[in-house]
């Protein structure tokens, strides 16, 4: 039986060609939920981007009290329509998520303002996206983010950075980078393509835990495949 694209990447299998770079994330997140979201226990949360809604559960589980979906389509619990307001009140949500969105949203400033609108002046905003990444349309890839870019993102945009991480560092992001190359090869080899993959992965990935292990957190800080931020928003005129 194949998992929901929403448990894999929440538990991701130990074969899976993206098992490093999930696995990061879902634990970044759950310890993110655990011990740096005050607005996360019996708030409201809205998804900004949900797709499949892949870590509802692990914020349901860490305390949220309801769990809003909301997308481009008819499948969310809210329809996203670019450019126009949200149907959600103003200043009505304990903690907006938006995970691996951001590098998909051509108007900056609508998406984050949306943000910003809907929440609390107390509420909170966790935010993962992209630093170093292939080119994945979905349905189109504008995007990547240094540290410093992304924080200034959303500080312009009437954010304060309250946190930021950089999950997986250069050593660990180029095997993923070429373990994806290698799937793209191998699955169009008939017959054998899709046994070899499996195998292959698993050996990558066990590199990748050792290569970020090794790498100084310096330098993934500043170089990092994917970062997680936390921000409030800004008290008008601060």
């Amino acid at each position: 039986m194949i998992a929901p694209a929403g448990a894999r990447r929440l538990l991701p299998p130990w074969w899976d060609y993206q098992w490093f770079p999930l696995r990061s994330l879902a634990r970044a997140l759950d310890d993110a939920a655990r011990e740096r979201l005050p607005a996360l226990r019996d708030g409201v949360v809205v998804d900004l981007g949900c797709g499949d809604s892949p870590y509802e559960s692990l914020l349901t589980t860490h305390g949220a009290a309801s769990y809003v979906r909301c997308d481009l389509g008819d499948a969310a619990d809210i329809t996203i329509i670019p450019g126009q307001a949200i149907d959600l009140p103003t200043a009505w949500a304990d903690l907006v998520v938006s995970f691996q969105v951001l590098e998909h949203v051509w108007d900056l400033d609508w998406y984050l303002g949306e943000a910003r609108r809907v929440l609390k002046p107390t509420g909170q905003l966790l935010l993962s996206t992209h630093g170093s990444w292939l080119f994945h349309p979905h349905p189109e890839d504008f995007r990547r983010w240094t540290r410093t870019g992304l924080a200034r993102e959303l500080m312009t945009r009437g954010f304060e950075v309250e946190f930021c991480q950089g999950l997986i560092g250069p050593l660990a992001w180029t095997t993923q980078f070429r373990l994806l190359g290698m799937r793209e090869v191998f699955r169009r080899v008939p017959l054998i393509g899709a046994a070899v993959v499996p195998p292959i992965a698993c050996f990558m990935n066990l590199w990748m835990s050792f290569e970020d292990a090794l790498t100084p957190a310096a330098i993934t800080a500043d170089n990092a495949c994917i970062y997680l931020t936390i921000s409030r928003p800004r008290p008008a005129g601060g």
